[in-house]
């Protein structure tokens, strides 16, 4: 069964999972819909935003201490192998996860204490887009051996004039891993302008 969490609620993940090795991140979103005036009336639209999901592995005092540990559309698997993304959706149009970051913990390198799983919009400040723009974001842990939906977070806050979001966290603690809901906006147009951020 899964649970929803709130803003700030850590949960854990493996304690009471025995086994629990493969995760699947999955995150959602949907333009939202505008309304303008047209010659017969109003009209709706969507406006055409690409949101890229990454996964930065951070170290015990959050810090991003390799070029390949950094998981995105243009770097797809980090260097240990642990975690790998599922590609890039230019549109976040249909139901279900828009993109999808697999974690084999069981890989995982010591020196990893988190792994942060954040979202920009592609080219923000070039087509003038912010995550105001976006409706129905959310991320959602998953078993990945069974597919089966532990956790998900529905992002509900106002992001407007944000192009960066930081969605949550799995991180270590003792000898289990963890998930915060973090849901936190930030001014980063580019996954690599937010990277430098943990450097």
């Amino acid at each position: 069964m899964s649970i929803s969490l709130v803003k700030g609620q850590k949960i854990d993940l493996t304690k009471g999972n025995s086994g629990l090795n493969q995760l699947v991140v999955g995150l959602g979103w949907d333009p939202a819909e505008t309304q303008s005036k047209g010659f017969f009336g109003m009209k709706k639209a969507k406006a055409d935003i690409d949101c890229d999901a990454s996964a930065i592995l951070l170290d015990a005092n959050d810090k991003l201490t390799k070029a390949t540990n950094l998981v995105c559309f243009h770097n797809l698997t980090s260097g240990c192998g642990s975690v790998k993304h599922s590609g890039d959706n230019l549109t976040g149009e249909g139901a279900g996860d828009d993109e999808q970051i697999h974690i084999d913990l069981s890989k995982v390198p010591a020196d990893v204490n988190k792994v942060l799983v954040v979202v920009n919009i592609y080219q923000a400040e070039q087509r003038k887009q912010d995550f105001g723009m976006i409706s129905s974001a959310y991320i959602r842990i998953m078993n990945g051996q069974n597919q089966q939906e532990l956790v998900r977070f529905n992002l509900t806050d106002d992001y407007s004039g944000m192009t960066a979001l930081i969605t949550g966290e799995i991180y270590r603690n003792g000898a289990e891993w963890k998930f915060n809901a973090i849901g936190q906006g930030k001014q980063a147009a580019h996954i690599d302008i937010l990277a430098r951020q943990y450097s």
